[in-house]
């Protein structure tokens, strides 16, 4: 294999300091450097404030420095780094670093060049939390996290739940990286630098922003059994107290898990597409008996119900109880003949999702985690030879130097200035006078996505001003749950055309819009982007110029031996061990909670990735082939435990429906009022119990006798007494909030501005709504930059909206279009309602 040095990587020649602690700062700062900046951590003279394995990860390809900032000496050392930086990260409390003397605001000031990112926990201008101790359970806890974690955990009665997974982070770590390289492109054309701050709660609430959605007079057609239990419940009054075996009764049979003949869990995720299920049940071998019992596929699902032939439609989900009973019976039967290993090559090589159920200790070893570059070998000097997760984005012609990254290395302030200025500072113009405008105004990017990472990427790029033209098929191969209950989040700013560009007029058109534009998104397979002629040399003889991004579920650097297989969010979840975490067993695998759960994270690093083929078009003129996958990104989303190494502490993260936190004193607490607090203290902070009324005895106890010791004295008063008392001892915790209370107590009706000045949390109520329904919708308002404009997007317009327009623009006439649409090879929607009822 051809040897790429790591002066061909796109962020080459980038300066970054990172002063981060904990995740999202470092890991920030390690992608960065993935991608090929050079990058000097600082760390306390103690060493990191996190005590994790995972320390290795995060700082690898950094040359890490002990500075104490809270010296003068210490300051003037950090100053004299910083001078020499493009960028430079830092994630604690909003104006901690600049009493400690390292001011960005005053440093930009000097140096209008320089790119400042801050990852606080709560916003600057969150007047209520920003000085919070905001660790990741807090974080999660105040954001709604932890409770209606997923609909089986409220049918069980688990509520509040407890994950260890670091989501916070893991969004505000690809909001934070991505931005920063926005502005880094950005910079190539104003001069200008920015100052970016990416409050994690935030950011946590854009990767729940398909569980924050609100439809008034939601369509009963869409709810799922177990919706409709929850809501059946809730009118009755009975308790949610439903048992695990219960409620498998309960899961459509084309997103649930099978038990094989080797005693392992098959997960099968076909729900939503024309063909998924047919083929998953022609291969199965029943299609045609379940045909002859009166099993229909309605030929235009998108029709109300009332005009349908039946009740039921094959791929479209939820399917009614009858049918999904008398299904997953014959499926329960079919795989029980058959290894979890070869079901997964029969539905790989068949072209229709599902996956096994993995631990993640299996899938750090796994052959094709290996052979893809999803897991790495990095020969760690404190270590030894330790499996890291592999890039989270990168460009296909430079990938290859990725694989090996330099490990962690320690050095002096001396040894940190000679590294960084023996790179040559970057020529840029002179800083633009007047309006910034937003760091994608120009760009033009064609979306050719489905389902919620890719769409979710581009919709991002919009609120940056890329102008976005969103292709999809002029007959829909996904139900109308999957592409207008998810589009209202994702088809936001976009323009929305129909086109069938397996027509010969339809290819045509799409041809001419490939041409039209900068960039090109699609989540696909390598055999579906060559089937395309959207691989390299395809590409090139449409639009040379064109950067081409792609998504997937199990594609790495390299070719693996599943990289063609197809998969969503909750099929990766299965195959990486997250689904077994939070279930705890194999027996009783559960997803994780939230819709796109890691979609949202993997559409940010398909933005990522753009961004980084954009900065270096500006600076080199290559054209890069950015990529990303659900798979790599599970890595970070796991990433305090996603390692392993010889001596390796077991695999004993918290899991499973009973966990309740990591101890007794980080961990959920009910309270008198038959609330919940999240608690979040360390050893150190024990001496500040001793001033917290109610609680003063818990520094003198021994370890094992603590959690009978808070669990009794919480139940004893409400949870916003024990909230007040703990805040005021400077110790971290957290009421256990909730999603509807937050968007209820954080909505407005829209105003055309984004919410970034409105703290933590912000939504917008839209009444006029092109659905004609009453939405409510999550701002915009993670990322919040100093220099450039980030805009409100407008709701979603209906599917072919644009179609006429978009063709006109290429050069159609009014009866060019008109012929297209009467063949068609386009069409201006696929329903007479927005959202068929």
């Amino acid at each position: 294999m051809t040897s790429i040095s790591r002066s061909a990587l796109p962020l080459s020649g980038v300066r970054v300091v990172d002063f981060g602690q904990y995740i999202a700062g470092p890991a920030v700062a390690m992608i960065l450097g993935d991608l090929g900046a050079t990058v000097v951590h600082i760390d306390p003279p103690s060493g990191p404030l996190w005590d994790n394995p995972a320390n290795a990860i995060l700082n690898r390809n950094k040359l890490i420095v002990a500075i104490d900032l809270k010296t003068k000496a210490g300051a003037e050392e950090a100053n004299a780094l910083v001078a020499e930086a493009d960028i430079v990260i830092e994630n604690f409390r909003p104006g901690v670093l600049a009493r400690l003397g390292i001011d960005f605001e005053a440093l930009r000031a000097a140096r209008p060049e320089m790119i400042s990112v801050s990852i606080p926990g709560f916003a600057s201008n969150d007047r209520l939390r920003r000085d919070w101790r905001a660790f990741e359970t807090v974080i999660a806890a105040s954001s709604g996290v932890f409770t209606d974690m997923g609909l089986n955990r409220v049918l069980m009665g688990i509520n509040p739940s407890f994950s260890p997974l670091p989501l916070a982070s893991a969004y505000g770590t690809m909001l934070a990286a991505s931005a920063a390289v926005f502005a880094l492109q950005s910079r190539e054309k104003t001069g200008h630098g920015d100052h970016i701050e990416v409050p994690l709660a935030a950011a946590v609430m854009e990767g729940l922003s398909y569980n924050s959605i609100k439809i008034d007079d939601y369509p009963v057609r869409y709810q799922t059994q177990r919706e409709q239990e929850i809501e059946r419940r809730r009118t009755e009054g009975l308790p949610m107290d439903m048992s695990y075996d219960d409620l498998q009764e309960f899961l459509d049979p084309f997103y649930r898990s099978f038990l094989c003949s080797d005693g392992r869990m098959f997960y099968v995720v076909c729900p939503s597409h024309k063909n998924h299920a047919k083929r998953c049940l022609q291969t199965l071998g029943i299609y045609d008996e379940l045909v002859e019992e009166g099993l229909h596929e309605e030929e235009d699902t998108y029709l109300p119900v009332a005009a349908w032939s039946s009740d039921v439609s094959l791929g479209v989900y939820p399917l009614p109880k009858f049918w999904a009973d008398k299904i997953a019976g014959r499926m329960k039967q079919i795989f029980l003949t058959k290894t979890s290993a070869e079901w997964e090559r029969v539905f790989g090589e068949g072209l229709f999702p599902g996956a096994p159920q993995r631990w993640l200790q299996e899938w750090i070893a796994d052959d094709h985690a290996k052979a893809a570059g999803l897991m790495i070998e990095v020969e760690d000097p404190v270590l030894g030879s330790m499996t890291q997760p592999g890039p989270m984005a990168w460009l296909q012609e430079s990938a290859e130097a990725m694989l090996s990254p330099a490990p962690r290395a320690w050095g002096s302030v001396a040894d940190a200035l000679a590294k960084l200025r023996t790179i040559k500072a970057p020529e840029l113009p002179l800083p633009a006078v007047g309006p910034a405008g937003g760091w994608l105004d120009g760009v033009k990017v064609l979306d050719l996505c489905n389902v919620i990472a890719g769409p979710h990427s581009v919709a991002y790029l919009a609120r940056f001003g890329a102008e976005v033209i969103k292709i999809d098929p002029a007959k829909p191969l996904y139900d109308c749950w999957n592409t207008v209950i998810f589009g209202m989040s994702h088809m936001r700013g976009k323009q929305s055309a129909l086109l069938n560009i397996s027509s010969p007029d339809g290819r045509v058109a799409f041809e001419k819009l490939v041409k039209s534009v900068d960039v090109v998104v699609w989540n696909a397979t390598d055999r579906q982007v060559n089937a395309m002629g959207l691989d390299v040399e395809g590409l090139k003889a449409l639009n040379p110029q064109a950067i081409f991004c792609q998504l997937d579920c199990f594609g790495g650097v390299r070719t693996g031996p599943r990289t063609n297989y197809l998969g969503y969010d909750d099929l990766v979840q299965a195959a990486t061990g997250i689904m077994l975490r939070f279930g705890g067993s194999m027996q009783t695998p559960e997803e994780h909670a939230h819709v796109g759960t890691i979609d949202v994270m993997c559409g940010f690093g398909a933005a990522l990735g753009v961004a980084a083929a954009l900065y270096q078009k500006s600076r080199t003129g290559v054209i890069g082939r950015p990529r990303t996958s659900l798979s790599a990104l599970t890595g970070l989303a796991q990433i305090p435990f996603c390692y392993d190494y010889e001596g390796r502490r077991p695999f004993d993260e918290p899991s499973g429906r009973a966990t309740r936190g990591f101890n007794a004193l980080a961990r959920v607490y009910e309270t008198q009022d038959g609330g919940s607090i999240l608690l979040a203290a360390t050893e150190d902070d024990l001496p500040g119990f001793s001033g917290v009324q109610g609680l003063t005895r818990l520094p003198l106890l021994a370890p094992g006798d603590r959690e009978t010791y808070l669990t009794d004295a919480f139940a004893t008063r409400p949870a916003e007494t024990w909230h007040q008392r703990l805040i005021a001892a400077g110790i971290g915790v957290s009421l256990c909030d909730n999603i509807e209370s937050i968007r209820s107590r954080s909505a407005r009706v829209a105003d055309g501005t984004p919410g970034t000045d409105r703290g933590s949390y912000s939504f917008s109520i839209f009444p006029d709504h092109p659905s004609g329904h009453t939405v409510t919708q999550l701002d915009p308002l993670a990322v919040r930059s100093t220099q450039a404009t980030v805009t409100s997007l407008a709701p979603a317009e209906k599917y072919g909206a644009s179609t006429a327009k978009v063709l006109s623009e290429v050069g159609y006439s009014e009866s060019e279009i008109e012929m297209l649409i009467t063949s068609g090879s386009a069409s201006v929607s696929w329903s007479h309602e927005y959202l068929p009822s």
